[in-house]
């Protein structure tokens, strides 16, 4: 199409701190494209100001404002349009053949194994290194042994391709190291087993525990004041060929990869789309879309049941909730899976790093996987550690750690 492969993603660089730089996606279409595109966004800490997409279902255009957030994270924007390009449907000149045709294969998936001392923050410090070379958890196994030495196992994927060879595995735990300090004992990267990649890790979940999180009727006390602003609607007069899909809510982190997520989970195709810049914490967004056969959704329940499914995972796209377990005060955080079996981004690294703020140690930490009647949820599970600060016997203090954890995982 006498296009160079190199401008299927555009990046222009802000030139002043917190201006927003501008990446653009032009390249063929395909169905969940814009999930993907803005799941990438989402992994490397960036918060979209604005943006546009079309396509007329064979090419499409998309165009976003962002900012990191916090404004002093450093961005590797060589890495994010790699990520972006490797996103995109073939179009594809020989020099990306190999790798492209690699990534595109099932991604192995890695064990690493950190056995330290322990200390306050010391699981947020290892999930923002694994961020920054962006291995993603996909599991985590955190025990804590009684003479005060912990053994971390995260399993990981690696979009980087880092820790296909003995010398990124060595350098990685280097990292790893300097990062523990003096804390670290040993550090182990391996290819994990069969038994590894069959075991789904269930989560056992007490039944009353599983029937609070997982209720449709779930909510948090500091947001039921803000249930008000989410707003959803179809309109099916303004548009011959396509439906306008009109949201309004409170602006949060996420908030456009879960749109987009929904939208591809239950097969709607996007045409066209604007998201506006938020005003006074409030985001809109105008999608004209279509149903899988490409037609106007005009069946009253169906337009019910996608403004249900939006609204509600607008409004809780994570649930945070503590519970007692025995004497001990266990974290649960949940989120919808993907259909495509993926979780969602950087949970680890904001929990964590809302924990090591509040200066609360974790005993014991796993992630597992639970399936209700109509979709399954990543589940995290942290074991608590008292201290003086957060007497975890006390209400309002067990309440204070799921108002900063919320607020951290939703940007706020």
């Amino acid at each position: 199409m006498g296009m160079s492969w190199d401008d299927v993603v555009l990046i222009e660089k802000s030139k002043n701190s917190g201006d927003p730089t501008v990446v653009t996606v032009n390249c063929p279409d395909k169905a969940g494209l814009g999930c993907d595109l803005l799941r990438v966004v989402l992994e490397f800490g960036l918060y979209v100001t604005r943006g546009d997409f079309s396509t007329d279902g064979k090419w499409c255009y998309v165009i976003l404002w962002v900012v990191p957030r916090p404004i002093s994270l450093r961005v590797d924007w060589e890495r994010l349009k790699k990520r972006l390009v490797s996103c995109c449907p073939s179009m594809i000149p020989a020099f990306y053949l190999d790798q492209l045709s690699s990534s595109s294969k099932q991604t192995p998936l890695y064990l690493l194994k950190v056995f330290s001392m322990d200390r306050r923050g010391l699981i947020h410090d290892v999930a923002k290194l694994l961020c920054d070379l962006e291995l993603t958890i996909q599991r985590l196994k955190v025990m804590t042994t009684p003479d005060g030495k912990v053994l971390d196992l995260f399993f990981v994927t690696d979009s980087m391709n880092i820790l296909q060879t003995k010398i990124g595995r060595e350098e990685t735990c280097e990292h790893l190291s300097v990062v523990l300090g003096e804390c670290c004992i040993s550090c182990e990267v391996e290819v994990a087993g069969p038994e590894y990649e069959c075991q789904q890790l269930l989560s056992t979940i007490p039944e009353l525990i599983a029937e609070k999180l997982f209720s449709c009727e779930f909510s948090v006390m500091e947001d039921a004041s803000k249930v008000k602003e989410a707003s959803v609607m179809v309109d099916n007069l303004l548009s011959p060929a396509h439906s306008l899909l009109q949201i309004q809510c409170r602006d949060q982190k996420g908030l456009i990869y879960d749109i987009l997520r929904i939208s591809k989970d239950c097969d709607i195709q996007i045409a066209y789309g604007r998201v506006s810049s938020s005003v006074n914490g409030v985001r809109s967004l105008e999608l004209f879309i279509q149903n899988e056969d490409g037609k106007k959704i005009l069946n009253n329940e169906n337009q019910s049941a996608l403004c249900s499914r939006l609204k509600e995972e607008m409004m809780q796209p994570l649930r945070v909730m503590i519970s007692n377990r025995g004497p001990d005060t266990e974290l649960f955080v949940a989120n919808p899976v993907e259909l495509s079996g993926r979780g969602r981004p950087r949970v680890v690294y904001d929990v964590t790093f809302a924990l090591k703020t509040l200066g609360i140690c974790i005993f014991s930490a796993e992630i597992g996987r639970h399936s209700t009647l109509d979709r399954e949820w990543e589940v995290y599970r942290f074991l608590l550690v008292e201290n003086r600060k957060f007497p975890l016997t006390s209400k309002q203090a067990k309440q204070d750690i799921i108002n900063k954890v919320r607020r951290t995982l939703m940007g706020w």
